[in-house]
């Protein structure tokens, strides 16, 4: 047992111990099905950060490797009910390393892979001492090993496609770590399995690939093993005990995934929001990457039309997309739909096969787009801001005049809610008008509260002691202001924050989508 060679099951049986962890272990029904194929055993599962794709690696890890013993860990789980369970357990030389900590931003290609090779052929020594390498390289080793022991090697690399993004500028890295792989797996009898995970899949050249022995699964495409993608609505059920309010919301927030046909949860966010205080409203918990921000730029610009898809996504709609010309790197982009299948692969949007659409899936990530929109200011952002100051002091007034009037210059300057006759576009105009009030309030949509959900809903950050009273905002087209301040009022909706007393502040705006006028009442309640 090494640092890289015959790896230990310590990380599996950290995981299990989660007291939310979900039963995954039905994947090595799969990688089974491929080990010591040479037309299947090479894998490569590409998905988001924080999809469960290093509890994966370190579940395949424990359950191949020689250098522990993994039965009691997967006793009760779906794979110990597998038939060719006994057949693997166990019993490879695995190989494992995480390029994350080998090539980094501080640490170039040729310094991190010369690294890795030292030790790696430190650990085939020390395991095969009596062998005698007339050669001590990392290929012609494992070769020779192969050769007398007849025990091919699993290779099983975590966070493969680092370095294609931490060093993304860096082409030389790229290409040696690219050639590195290749030499590595390429027409290798030693290799059993080859199991690498990442965010992107593998980089195209052209028309074709550096490692085109390996089958692609992504988020673009995952069969047969969808299910492994993500949480799938009956692993959420379960979590949820028997609980339909929380289930409800939880499959607002964080489901909406669509891959190959399966409905997936964000695994993460489901964890985070079960572990939560089940009286409070849910929030995001997924936030935005580096290199999510890194495209915030062909936002700002409205570069190939992206601010305009990302302003029709926002009030709901599917965009079609064709993904094939994307080439999985960090810096090529040729066209809208090229940045598009990026934030496919990087979670931020969901892609249906069938369809060949892309959509926002979740509110979490509606909520993540609209701080986006907000921080890179489309349209004017400091007329908004200043607009969104007049609002608030209007509404803490009770200055039900000004608040439409003002409202109505938010809401037709600002190019992602521009669609009046969506409800969901106003929900967004809102919440750029109340943008000033997230200094003292978290907003949410679809607040639960009293008999139903108000539209927005604004819960202050220190709820003992808050700065201005909460405040509940319901929206009506076509209708009147008056009905929608009777809606919160009749439904109670008012009622989200237990243990507060005090005064809340009630909101009701209508938008008449002939006059294109906004019409708004502002009482208050006490609680």
């Amino acid at each position: 047992m090494g640092t890289y060679l015959n790896p230990d099951n310590t990380m599996f049986r950290g995981h299990l111990k989660n007291k939310f962890y979900v039963d995954k272990s039905g994947l090595i029904e799969y990688t089974n099905e491929c080990i010591e194929s040479e037309d299947d055993k090479y894998i490569c599962v590409s998905r988001p950060r924080r999809f469960g794709k290093s509890y994966a690696a370190d579940m395949l890890k424990a359950y191949y490797s020689r250098g522990c013993d993994s039965r009691d860990l997967f006793e009760g789980l779906s794979a110990s009910k597998l038939p060719s369970f006994d057949t693997h357990l166990n019993k490879y030389n695995v190989i494992y390393f995480d390029i994350a900590q080998i090539i980094k931003k501080d640490v170039d290609a040729e310094t991190g892979l010369a690294e890795l090779n030292e030790e790696l052929v430190h650990e085939l020594r020390a395991e095969h001492r009596f062998m005698f390498f007339r050669k001590r390289k990392l290929i012609p080793m494992l070769e020779k090993i192969y050769k007398k022991t007849h025990k091919g090697f699993v290779f099983i690399i975590d966070e493969w496609d680092c370095p294609l993004r931490e060093r993304k500028d860096d082409t030389r890295s790229q290409e040696l770590y690219l050639q590195f792989l290749k030499d590595l797996f390429k027409n290798r009898a030693y290799v059993s399995l080859a199991y690498m995970t990442g965010i992107l899949p593998i980089r195209k050249y052209g028309e074709h690939s550096a490692l085109n022995m390996f089958k692609e699964i992504s988020m673009t495409g995952a069969d047969p093993v969808q299910e492994y993608m993500g949480f799938t609505v009956k692993e959420v059920k379960k979590l949820c005990g028997g609980n339909k309010k929380l289930e409800a919301e939880i499959k607002k927030w964080y489901n909406g995934y669509t891959v190959d046909g399966m409905d997936i949860y964000n695994p993460y966010s489901v964890g985070q929001a079960m572990r939560a205080n089940p009286d409070l409203p849910m929030k995001g918990y997924w936030t935005a990457t580096e290199t999510y921000r890194a495209l915030e730029v062909y936002i700002r610009t409205n570069t190939y039309g992206v601010q305009d898809v990302l302003s029709g996504l926002m009030e709901g709609k599917s965009v079609g997309v064709d993904i094939s010309g994307f080439t999985n790197d960090m810096v090529t982009f040729d066209c809208r739909d090229d940045v598009l299948t990026l934030l496919i692969h990087l979670g931020y949007l969901s892609y249906d096969s069938l369809t060949k659409t892309v959509r926002i899936p979740n509110l979490e990530l509606k909520e993540q787009f609209k701080s986006s929109l907000l921080r890179i200011g489309l349209g004017s952002y400091d007329e908004t801001r200043i607009d969104s100051e007049k609002v608030f002091e209007a509404t803490l007034a009770a200055d039900a005049k000004k608040v439409a009037s003002y409202f109505h210059k938010i809401h037709q300057r600002r190019t992602a809610v521009r669609d009046y006759n969506r409800e969901l576009s106003l929900k967004c105009a809102v919440q750029f008008a109340y943008l000033v009030a997230e200094e003292y309030y978290n907003d949410y949509l679809e607040l639960p509260a009293g008999d139903g959900f108000a539209d927005v809903g604004y819960i202050p950050k220190n709820s003992e002691n808050p700065v201005y009273p909460p405040m509940v905002v319901e929206l009506k087209i076509d209708k009147s202001a008056e009905g929608a301040l009777a809606q919160i009022e009749e439904k109670e909706y008012y009622n989200f924050m237990p243990n507060y007393h005090g005064d809340v502040i009630l909101v009701g705006i209508n938008y008449d989508d002939k006059t294109k006028d906004h019409t708004c009442v502002i009482r208050k309640a006490v609680k």
